[in-house]
């Protein structure tokens, strides 16, 4: 083992490190994983996990930070490719519940609070409205011909929270039902979505 981690480079070291760590913070939460814990399941001592991150609190900001960053990649990606929403929306949430299925306790961590701790709890939330504000442009872009007809400017929060609110509870519905297949999972969040963004596109509403 002592030869495999001097062979080992700084960046494949802190990806096991990443790994292990987000295993125990989605099982045991913030405060139930320890270090000590996440240095034994990465294979490593302390003193090495403490030069790739200088405390536990940087580890579990970093983590939550790069999977909101390449969850949010996927609908950038899809986004630049000039098209019409309806024209990739299915697959982009394909490709986001196909990463939830590779990333499945970086799901868990994600979407549920699993800190214990408020300052901890705190920053995961800081972390994430960083990664709304990054990702409300892009929804306003293809809903701003239309807020629904209310006139209060909040039409791309609102289509926005409603898509994050139902991709997100399925995903965690999913970590306790790994058994149901992903195409399943994506036509629920397709079906649960797709009326109320084809209302907002259309520029028609309820009333």
């Amino acid at each position: 083992m002592v030869d495999s981690r001097k062979r080992m480079t700084a960046g494949a070291r802190r990806e096991v490190i990443e790994q292990a760590a987000i295993e125990l913070f989605a099982e045991r939460g913030y405060r139930g994983a320890s270090v000590d814990e996440i240095a034994r399941r990465a294979g490593i001592t302390v003193p090495v996990l403490y030069d790739h991150f200088p405390a536990k609190r940087d580890l579990y900001v970093q983590l939550i930070d790069r999977h909101y960053t390449e969850l949010r990649g996927l609908w950038f990606s899809y986004a630049a490719r000039d098209e019409p929403l309806g024209a990739w929306i299915g697959d982009a949430v394909d490709d986001w519940f196909a990463y939830v299925e590779s990333n499945p306790f970086a799901g868990r961590m994600l979407f549920r609070d699993t800190t214990g701790d408020p300052e901890i709890s705190a920053m995961h939330r800081d972390v994430q409205r960083a990664s709304r504000g990054r990702l409300l442009p892009l929804v306003h872009a293809e809903t701003a011909h239309n807020d629904g007809g209310f006139g209060d400017g909040y039409g791309a929060e609102l289509v926005w929270e409603a898509l994050r609110s139902v991709m997100q509870g399925l995903a965690l519905w999913w970590y306790e039902h790994p058994d149901v297949p992903r195409e399943r999972i994506v036509r629920a969040a397709i079906d649960a979505v797709w009326v109320g963004l084809e209302r907002s596109l259309g520029g028609t509403n309820a009333g």
